[in-house]
């Protein structure tokens, strides 16, 4: 039987780039993925009839410029379409707008609030300062403060050296993200009920937490870390669906000589004498390599695919207590025409953009409140977006797809009212409903348009693609699990508890959404362990 250098377990992005810097590198790896299809949650597929869906992610930001680059996706095929406007529509009919220029937003912020026009070129500007200091943490390995080899110690003393030039005032400032509600953060900033809401929403998606709870502030900031053309917080479509990058991804592999195993899901990690030596796949076989890296999120890895003689006690018992709570979902819409928004002038260009609902922090916590008894919110947050406006080749001509993030629906139905029944399809299609009843709120031709529905809670997220408790960042972004927390004290580094065995995936730092930097810092682990020369591209500072 071929042994391989390398195996990746995962064809999700993230797994796509570790196995693509790997063979970059001459390495002899296969990506081995249980389903027909790759990308994980970054996936395009034809659900219904000619409609593209991103029925999973469904924006693009994050995704590291360096890694672009370095990899040559737009050779392979990778085109980011700039995502431009968007609006809040509220109860009472009216709507805050957000305009690329900034002499019309700004005259739309002083409609809602003269102050908050002022305070949000301040706000803007803290947080370009925000993103700029931490963005080049992203693409470094992060150090065991508990360790006293050079490499680390000189890690921390960067790290230091980065905090020491934010002067005690920045600093101070910089720290209250990972401590404060982003309720709390933006009351320091603004009174508009809407401006806040509408900001907010990136402090709650995919977090178990509410706006009005700590923590949620540090979410806020890692959804601004991104940029579209070097510019701090944008974002963007992929031409043809969120697909076109793990397509982009997986054709860099090949081009170096990587391969990709479809339809063949791991059953266990292979350990002998201490070291990963391959994986047994659920259909018997087995594939043999000296590297085994897993994708899969820090419960699947430790809990699912390895032995825990082999994981170890220890880290067994932090797996367990690894936070995943799922929080989110996301329903697919067919449309046979374009949408109207009663509350948005007729032919406006904000419905380019993200169309959010939701007026109040205080509306937004009573939708987590629901969450927190136990069921989905009866009146949720939506993150909408047509993005075939932008990009037509993802529908048929003149009709359009929709995608809707909603804010909150939990992985269990734990609520009275359910009578101690989890998740079913019935309660799926009435999850489906209530997130069609609140779009339909807004807009008046709404209803008539819908051709087709895929609706997706945790249970669908989870068993689809193999994130934990559908949780869609593979584990919380809170303090307790970032840095050289995540996914917990000791195994940071993206090394696992035997020799020859790493993780890539968004347990590991810096965290979730598609950025594709915990695949590529993995890789440069692994060639660092190897004794190979590095093909993964370093931070690129404060460009």
């Amino acid at each position: 039987m071929k042994k391989y250098d390398a195996i990746v377990i995962g064809a999700g992005h993230n797994g796509l780039t570790n196995a693509a810097f790997l063979a970059k590198a001459g390495l002899n790896v296969v990506v081995v993925e249980k389903n027909d299809y790759i990308g994980g949650a970054s996936v395009s597929r034809n659900i219904h009839d000619d409609w593209t869906y991103s029925n999973c992610s469904y924006v693009c930001s994050l995704f590291r410029p360096e890694i672009y680059r370095n990899l040559e996706l737009g050779k392979h095929g990778l085109q980011i379409i700039n995502i431009g406007g968007g609006a809040t529509l509220m109860e009472n009919g009216d709507f805050l707008g957000s305009y690329e220029d900034h002499e019309v937003s700004r005259r739309e912020l002083i409609r809602h609030s003269p102050r908050d026009a002022d305070a949000y070129d301040r706000f803007s500007t803290d947080m370009a300062k925000w993103c700029r200091f931490i963005r080049p943490f992203l693409l470094r390995t992060p150090a065991d403060p508990t360790s006293f080899r050079p490499r680390d110690i000189q890690e921390l003393i960067y790290l230091g050296r980065k905090f020491y030039d934010l002067g005690q005032k920045d600093l101070h400032h910089f720290l209250r993200f990972f401590t404060a509600s982003i309720s709390d953060y933006l009351d320091q900033y603004f009174e508009s009920d809407v401006l806040k809401a509408s900001l907010a929403g990136s402090g709650i998606i995919g977090t178990g937490l509410g706006p009005m709870s700590p923590g949620t502030a540090y979410v806020l900031l890692h959804h601004y870390m991104g940029d579209m053309d070097g510019s701090v917080g944008s974002w963007g479509f992929a031409r043809g669906g969120m697909g076109s990058i793990a397509n982009a991804l997986a054709g860099s592999l090949k081009e170096h000589g990587g391969e990709i195993r479809t339809g063949q899901g791991v059953e266990q990690i292979i350990v002998k004498n201490g070291k990963a030596t391959g994986v047994a796949l659920e259909n018997g076989d087995e594939i043999h390599a000296n590297i085994v890296v897993s994708n899969l999120d820090a419960k699947r890895t430790f809990l699912g695919i390895m032995d825990p003689k082999d994981a170890g006690e220890k880290v067994v018992k932090a797996a367990k207590n690894f936070k995943s709570r799922g929080s989110s979902g996301k329903v697919n819409i067919a449309l046979n025409g374009a949408p109207r928004f009663d509350a948005l002038p007729q032919g406006s260009d904000l419905v380019n953009g993200f169309i959010h609902v939701t007026d109040s922090i205080e509306r937004m916590e009573r939708a987590y409140d629901d969450w927190k008894a136990g069921t989905w919110s009866k009146d949720p947050y939506l993150d909408m977006l047509v993005p075939t406006y932008a990009d037509p080749t993802m529908a048929p001509p003149g009709k359009h797809f929709m995608s809707v993030f909603v804010q909150y629906c939990p992985s269990k139905l734990t609520a009275a009212e359910h009578n101690g029944e989890d998740w079913t399809d019935k309660t799926v299609t009435a999850f489906g409903e209530t997130v069609l009843n609140q779009i339909s709120k807004y807009s008046t031709n709404f209803r008539d348009l819908v051709e087709h529905v895929e609706v997706r809670t945790p249970r669908e997220i989870e068993a689809e693609i193999g994130l934990t408790d559908g949780n869609i960042f593979q584990g919380e972004l809170t303090m307790d699990q970032l840095m050289f927390n995540r996914p917990f004290p000791g195994y940071a580094q993206y090394r696992g508890p035997v020799k020859g065995m790493y993780m890539c995936g968004s347990s590991t730092h810096p965290g979730g959404g598609v950025m594709a930097a915990p695949g590529a810092n993995a890789a440069r682990e692994i060639l660092l362990d190897l004794k190979r020369p590095n093909t993964v591209p370093e931070d690129e500072g404060d460009d």
